[in-house]
């Protein structure tokens, strides 16, 4: 199995492509692609295929840019990474499906489209690799769930642009779309492991989530949620308790709960408050359930930095691996987390080098929405997340 990644800052679309692409390895089946929204991503897609036409593609556009073990790749805006998967041995098939009215049977449609063009019909796969729809998220995941069941390893993140404006996108060899659920069904030649955290804290302040429903926290402890999360943060939004945008302000104090424990030490599930409404409910980019515990988290700009190479670490352990052992790695970064430290990303990427091995290629984009599987837990979706996938050689 052999993994190679590549970039280009080029700005036109056909030439990005191609001076991406005489980096990789030709021989690929499967073509991981995340692209900034300023590219033209029919005109990506048209491209990989031109120079490799029995391609599978696996894409979304994502905030900004993205990441390699080369450095973060983002010039105004501007980016295009590429992961070239060659695996003679293994099987890799991408399916796509309108979200519509239905995100639950999307989700369903979407995988069974990816296992039947692996060809491994009445064969779970090994990881199922997912880029979304801000806002979807857990229903497409029951959807997949409801084909391959819970002890599959779902891992991706939602599509993204680069102003939270609704402009994300989708893409596989058939075509790009705004509102469509991506999976690849994998079926690697070799065994793979994985990790998904964040990089906060959990504090001592928590509440119970009184009213809630889909992704609106109404009240916490039977008050306005916004107030209760402005007296836990000091005054942190005191001029948008009826109406307001937080998503900035409260990057680095998320919410979370609780989903179970691995080694004696907590999961949790964060969730963002993007924004505040005219009751004083906080609007957020996770689902929320009545009578959960909500927790007040805490992060700070170094945590963030630190913690890829760490939840990378993660994966290598739970795997038994070293960086010598792996091939790769796919990593999912939020977007939100990316924005909060843009200046200090090339320390993100020395650290996910120094875990992985510092050529050892990685493929990273900046998500909307992140998804993973916990070590010893379940799928979930979450928000200021990362979740990382090491395939072995």
């Amino acid at each position: 199995m052999k993994l190679s990644t590549a970039y280009s800052l080029k700005t036109d679309s056909a030439e990005a492509v191609k001076d991406a692409f005489a980096q990789l390895d030709s021989a690929a089946s499967l073509i991981v692609a995340y692209a900034s929204i300023e590219h033209d991503l029919d005109m990506v897609r048209q491209t990989l295929l031109e120079l490799n036409p029995n391609v599978a593609i696996h894409g979304g556009s994502s905030c900004l840019g993205a990441m390699t073990q080369a450095g973060f790749h983002v010039a105004e805006g501007v980016g295009l990474s590429l992961m070239a998967f060659d695996d003679a041995e293994g099987d890799y098939g991408v399916g796509t499906a309108p979200i519509g009215d239905d995100a639950v049977a999307a989700g369903s449609a979407a995988i069974e489209a990816a296992i039947a063009a692996a060809e491994r019909f009445g064969e779970p796969p090994e990881l199922v690799w997912i880029t979304g729809v801000p806002g979807t998220e857990e229903a497409v995941q029951k959807g997949i769930q409801n084909i391959i069941g819970d002890q599959v390893p779902i891992a991706g993140g939602s599509s993204a642009d680069n102003s939270v404006a609704g402009e994300w996108l989708q893409f596989t060899s058939d075509g790009v779309t705004t509102n469509n659920i991506v999976v690849t069904a994998m079926y690697p030649s070799k065994k793979i492991s994985f990790a998904f955290h964040s990089g906060y804290w959990a504090t001592e302040t928590k509440g119970i989530m009184t009213k809630a429903n889909g992704r609106v926290l109404a009240e916490i402890d039977g008050r306005p949620a916004a107030d209760v999360y402005n007296e836990w943060t000091d005054g942190l939004i005191s001029d948008r308790l009826r109406g307001g945008n937080v998503l900035a302000d409260s990057t680095l104090f998320p919410l979370s709960r609780e989903v179970g424990e691995y080694a004696g030490m907590t999961n949790y599930q964060l969730i963002h408050p993007a924004g505040i409404d005219e009751n004083g409910g906080i609007q957020t980019f996770a689902d929320v359930s009545e009578g959960d515990t909500i927790i007040l988290m805490n992060g700070t700009e170094s945590s963030l930095v630190t913690r890829a190479g760490r939840v990378a670490h993660t994966a290598l352990t739970a795997g038994h691996l070293n960086p010598e052992d792996i091939s790769g790695a796919l990593v999912i970064y939020c977007a939100g987390c990316m924005l909060a430290i843009q200046d200090k990303m090339e320390d993100v990427v020395a650290e996910l080098r120094t875990t992985l091995g510092e050529d050892t290629p990685f493929l990273g984009t900046f998500t909307f929405g992140e998804q993973g599987c916990f070590i010893g837990g379940d799928n979930y979706h979450g928000n200021l997340m990362i979740s990382v996938v090491v395939f072995s050689k």
